[in-house]
Formats: C-alpha cells, sequence, structure tokens
C-alpha cells in the first residue's frame, strides 16, 4: 500500500467536509463533553472543515453535492472570477442570394435577417460585460477561408430551427456496423459534412456525410503544372483519382480514445493508447505531427474553437494544452487525483473544464495555468462535458448516470438530471440552448428542457454565500423525450447548424 498513489493521495491531503456554523459548534461541544480528544485530534489531522453561515443544508442538499475523492471542493476554490462571456463576433457583412432576392423585396429580407441574429446570441456589436479582453490570450487571424465560412454559417442560422418543448429536434442517428475492432471516439465537423471514428484497432476512418466526396492534394509534380492564378485553382489542386467516401488514417499503436477536427475542417485530432497525440491533414490525409508529452494513454483531446489551441488529458491526471506548431505543451493542468477522461474548450477559448476518474470537474485558465473552479457531486468517474453556448452554464454526466448543471460565474450545482441507468457518454447543448441532449451506454437518447432547467436563476438572486440552492425535486418535468437505440450505445452527439441530432454509435449484437 506504500506505493499506491490513491492511498498517498488520502493520507497526505485532507478531506474537505463543509459544515453551517451551528453543526460545527456542537460537533465541537459534543466531543469536549464527552472528552473524545482522541477523535477531536483525528478530525483535525485528516479534515479540512469548510465552515460557513447560514441555515444547515438538508440531507437532498448534502446527497448532491458529496462523491469526490477527496470530499467537497473548499468555497475557496470557486471564489476567483471567470470570463464566461463570450468573445465578440468579427463584423462581417452577408451577401445576400440570388434566390432570397426574389423570394422577397430588396427591403424586406435584411430587416428579416437582422431580429433573427440577435435572437440567436451572437452578440457581434456589443461588448460581452463578462467576456475576457479580446487580446487576453492570443488567437489566430481570420482567414478568408474562414470568413467565407462564418458567412456560410450565418445563412444556416437563418434556416435554423427554433427548439423548446414544443418543437424538438429530429435525430439522426449514425450507426457504426461491423465495428469489431471496437468504435472508441466520434466527432463531427461543425458543418456536419465529415465524421470520423477512432477504432481500438489503431485506425482514424474519416467518412464524408454529403455527397462530397474525399479528395487529397496532388503529388508535388503535377502541383507545379497547375496555374496559380486561375479562379478555381483550389479546385485543381485537388486529385480526382483519390476521390473516396471514407480515408482511413494509420499511425497509432493503440486503439483511439479522442478525435476532434479543427474548426475549419484542415485538420483532425487524435489521441491513443499509445501516449501521443496525432494531427492529420484532411488536405493529404497524412500524419503531419506526432505530439508526445504523456506517458500513459490518452484519454480525450479537442481543438480550440478558433483552432490552433488543442487540450489533451490522460491516464496520468494532468491535461496539457497546445498549440499545433510547437511540439512542446504550453500549459500543464495539474491537480486531479484521477485520470482526466474527457476536456473541452470553453467557447470563448480562454478556459478548459476536464472531467477525472477522481470524480470532480475542474476549471483551467488558459492565460495561466491556474485552476478557477473545482465542481463536485457525481458519484462516479466523469466521461462528458458540454458548456452552454452562452458560456455560462457547464454540463456534465458520469457513469452515475446523472447530468449535473454548474453556473460558472458563481460556480454552484444548478440541477441534476436523473433519467439514464448507465455511463453518459456524450452530452451537448443545441444551437441556441434550448435544448440539452444526453447519450448514454444505456443506449438511449434524452432530451432535456435547458431553458426550463436554467430559468429560475436569471430571477431569484440564489444564495452564494451559503453555496447551495434547492435543486428541482423532479428532473423529469426537465425531460422532453428519450430515444432508444436497438443495441448502440451512444457514443457522440451533435447538433447541425440547422439544430438536427446527429448521433453516433456502434452496434453492439448482445
Amino acid at each position: 500500500m506504500k506505493g499506491n498513489e490513491t492511498m498517498l493521495d488520502f493520507r497526505t491531503s485532507k478531506f474537505v467536509l463543509r459544515i453551517s456554523r451551528d453543526s460545527y459548534q456542537l460537533l465541537r461541544r459534543h466531543l469536549q463533553e464527552k472528552q473524545n480528544n482522541q477523535i477531536w485530534n483525528i478530525v483535525q489531522e485528516h479534515l479540512y472543515i469548510d465552515i460557513f453561515d447560514g441555515m444547515p443544508r438538508s440531507k437532498q442538499q448534502i446527497d448532491a453535492m458529496v462523491g469526490s475523492l477527496a470530499g467537497e471542493a473548499k468555497r475557496e476554490a470557486n471564489k476567483s472570477k471567470v470570463f464566461f462571456g463570450l468573445l465578440k463576433e468579427p463584423e462581417i457583412e452577408v451577401p445576400l442570394d440570388d434566390e432570397d432576392e426574389e423570394g422577397e423585396n430588396e427591403e424586406g429580407k435584411p430587416k428579416k435577417k437582422k431580429p433573427k441574429k440577435d435572437s440567436i446570441g451572437s452578440k457581434s456589436k456589443k461588448q460581452d460585460p463578462n467576456a475576457p479582453p479580446q487580446n487576453r490570450i492570443p488567437l489566430p487571424e481570420l482567414k478568408d477561408s474562414d470568413k467565407l465560412d462564418k458567412i456560410m454559417n450565418m445563412k444556416e442560422t437563418t434556416k435554423r430551427v427554433r427548439l423548446g418543448p414544443d418543437c424538438l429536434p429530429s435525430i439522426c442517428f449514425y450507426t457504426f456496423l461491423n465495428a469489431y475492432q471496437g468504435l472508441t471516439a466520434v466527432d463531427v465537423t461543425d458543418d456536419s459534412s465529415l465524421i470520423a471514428g477512432g477504432f481500438a484497432d489503431s485506425t482514424v476512418r474519416v467518412w464524408s456525410v454529403t455527397p462530397k466526396k474525399l479528395r487529397s492534394v496532388k503529388q508535388a509534380s503535377d502541383l507545379s503544372l497547375i496555374d496559380k492564378e486561375s479562379d478555381d485553382v483550389l479546385e485543381r489542386i485537388m486529385d480526382e483519382k483519390t476521390a473516396s467516401e471514407l480515408k482511413i488514417l494509420y499511425g497509432h499503436s493503440g486503439p483511439v480514445y479522442g478525435a476532434s477536427f479543427s474548426p475549419d475542417r484542415n485538420y483532425l485530432l487524435s489521441s491513443s493508447e499509445d501516449g501521443t497525440v496525432r494531427l492529420w491533414s484532411l488536405q493529404t490525409f497524412t500524419c503531419l505531427v506526432g505530439y508526445k508529452g504523456h506517458n500513459y494513454p490518452v484519454w480525450d483531446t479537442q481543438f480550440s474553437p478558433y483552432g490552433y489551441y488543442f487540450v489533451s488529458g490522460g491516464h496520468d491526471r494532468v491535461a496539457r494544452l497546445w498549440a499545433t506548431d510547437h511540439y512542446q505543451p504550453l500549459r500543464i493542468f495539474a491537480g486531479h487525483l484521477a485520470d482526466v477522461n474527457c476536456t473541452r474548450f470553453h467557447p470563448n477559448s480562454n478556459y478548459v473544464a476536464t472531467g477525472s476518474a477522481d470524480r470532480t470537474v475542474r476549471l483551467w485558465d488558459v492565460l495561466n495555468g491556474n485552476c478557477v473552479r473545482i465542481f463536485t457531486g457525481h458519484k462516479g468517474p466523469i466521461h462528458s462535458l458540454t458548456f452552454s453556448p452562452n458560456g455560462r452554464f457547464l454540463a456534465t454526466g458520469a457513469t452515475d448516470g446523472r447530468v449535473l448543471l454548474w453556473d460558472i460565474g458563481h460556480g454552484l450545482m444548478v440541477g441534476e438530471l436523473k433519467g439514464h441507468t448507465d455511463t453518459v457518454c456524450s452530452l451537448r447543448f443545441s444551437r441556441d440552448g434550448e435544448i440539452l441532449a444526453s447519450g448514454s451506454m444505456d443506449n438511449t437518447v434524452r432530451l432535456w428542457d435547458a431553458i426550463k432547467a436554467f430559468e429560475d436563476l436569471e430571477t431569484d438572486d440564489f444564495t452564494t454565500a451559503t453555496g447551495h440552492i434547492n435543486l428541482p425535486e423532479n428532473s423529469q418535468e426537465l425531460l422532453l423525450g428519450t430515444y432508444m437505440t436497438k443495441s448502440t450505445p451512444v457514443v457522440h452527439l451533435h447538433f447541425t447548424r440547422r439544430n438536427l441530432v446527429l448521433a453516433a454509435g456502434a452496434y453492439s449484437p448482445q
């Protein structure tokens, strides 16, 4: 037992216990009356008692918050300021389509577009008061292709379906058949054109979901013959002979546990049991870099919403922040007591959330590597995380089958969604944040009413002093629907730009 890391954690760190001042004084008086000095010494040596003023908590509130390896998070840990607002969108004018102009008189259309855009919450005009300064961390400049993509995104947005309890999204399920080697990771590009699967046989496979086939760039000798000035030069550099619906990427020497597309769809990241994260080019379908830093399996990796940066987490209990052009990590986020199972970037790219097998979720500041939030409450290792589109909330799922909702600004748990009977592997908010979809090993996708879950927070200024909130007794009121698959655990969920849900998993014959 001397060499066991978990035992060391227990013996060296204090277990955190949150108690109201009244309860603490009663405990102390009781031990002094009984002259139980021995117990009192043990309490002082091994427990960190976090005392708060105010009413003691109910059993339900305590049950919701306990469960982490080292006890509840200290309240001090969640006091620092977090800039959870979104960064200002760049000013890009949306050119009108011909079809738009025909359908409406010229004046009618632009007026229609503007209010629709604002309702979605991309506040490009005024700076969000909770947002970090634009230059807090260096972010890559927008390329012309990114601007085109943003314009496409805005056009799709005008056709987006407003979801709600009365208007549930359709779900399109991609089932991987005959994935005998085991499907271990899935990702879908933001524009829903490509889907990638990581497999236990060390391969990464990329499929085109649209009729457009995947093509690689031509060989260097052929590229030199192309007229660089021609309008369709981007079309000409592609080699038609390589067109296919599926590309297989070989390079890892162990199961692939994480996959993530870059926002511009030029790159794909994959993390594996072999301890490396690989960056693949989707132009040539070859491996560009192998990032070596973790010495153990890397369970997850994800690109920043702005590209360039990415984060990885693994069995060595740390998460690492990388930039694609550095072969060493820029930051190491250390503090978890067990494996880091999942990693996610905040929509403004200034923070990273990590979920761990020590049953806690931590939020890290990318600028200085500090841990700014610790969320405790899950009763098992955490396997999925997702931020709400407005950046204010975080949803987490674990092996306990519960989905917990957190307010990032206050650092409090604000909801618990019960319904799944097995590990929650995937979580995703709809594009406007009205619906939270959760996918689980119990072969179901469940849809939850996110607006209702968060609505009370807007109104009552809940008790930040004591750090607890009255959780609704019945989360069934928030459950909008449960969708069963025949025998397919849900590995990944994705909302398209028009709010259709794409779900993916591998059929497992029982």
